[in-house]
Formats: C-alpha cells, structure tokens, sequence
C-alpha cells in the first residue's frame, strides 16, 4: 500500500513537473521575446534597471533575470499543487500551513540554485540551446525536490 501511495505520488508529481516546466518555459520565452526587447528599446524610462538586465557582457543577464522570475512563478503554483493534491495535505491550522511552507521555501532555495546553476553553467559555458539547459537543469532539479519535500516537507503528522 505504501509503495503504491508513493508511486502514486511520484507520478503526480512529475505530471505536474512537466507543466511547471511548460510554464517555465512559457515565462521564459515570453521574457526573451517581448519583456527584454521591450525594456532594452525604452531604456530610458528606467536607467538603472536595464544597465543591468540589458547587458549582455560578459553573461546574458537578460536570460538569467528571466530564469528567475520564472522559477519564482512556477515554484508558488507548484507549492499548492504539491501540497494539496500530490501529498493531500489540507491542514486548516496555520502553524502547520508556515511551517511546510518555510520548509518548502528553504529546500526551494536550494534546487533553485542547482536549477539556475546548472542553466547558467550549460547556457553560457556550454553554449547548450536555452530549451535544452532548462529542461536538464528542471529535471534534475525537480528530482532532488521531490525526495526533499517527501521526506521533510509534507510529512504525515505521526511522523513530526
């Protein structure tokens, strides 16, 4: 029963995986299609802001601005799916709610880095195509997320 709990929850998991991925890539593309042309025509309307995410030297900073905004989209979308579906975990007391929330949070900081990390590293040293380095990167990503969240996040509370 329990294997079959977990499988369950590893398919559900990875199905909604490959949305975020969907969504990341969506966001992505949209940045590097009609946000980065759009605020790097119109620099003058926010000097320092695009100094930064316009420039292209020595890393393409566009890219990196958008793999974080998508990142931080679809890890909040994830997180409610994650916790009421895959785990169906609907706790009412808000204490319970934080602390999985906080411990989501930290562990999503951690495969975050390893995401952008593994991007970044692919899409500039690599010269990897933006649509391969994102989906190795959210790959392995999403691996090492579902075991941290399993065993640490949406944990039953006989087990806290």
């Amino acid at each position: 029963m329990e294997k079959e709990n977990i499988r369950n929850q590893f398919i559900l998991y990875f199905l909604f995986a490959i949305l975020m991925i969907l969504l990341n890539y969506l966001i992505q593309k949209s940045n590097q299609l009609f946000l980065y042309p759009f605020a790097c025509q119109n620099r003058d309307t926010f000097p320092f802001l695009t100094s930064i995410y316009c420039r292209m030297d020595p890393y393409n900073y566009p890219e990196l601005f958008g793999s974080i905004l998508a990142v931080g989209i679809t890890y909040i979308v994830k997180f409610m799916l994650d916790k009421f579906v895959v785990f169906r975990r609907i706790e009412k007391n808000l204490r319970q709610i934080s602390r999985e929330f906080m411990k989501y949070f930290f562990f999503a900081l951690i495969t975050t880095a390893e995401n952008i990390g593994i991007q970044f590293l692919m899409t500039n040293f690599l010269h990897t195509p933006l649509e391969l380095s994102m989906g190795v990167a959210l790959a392995i990503g999403y691996t090492t997320k579902f075991f941290f969240d399993r065993t640490y996040v949406f944990i039953e509370k006989n087990k806290n």
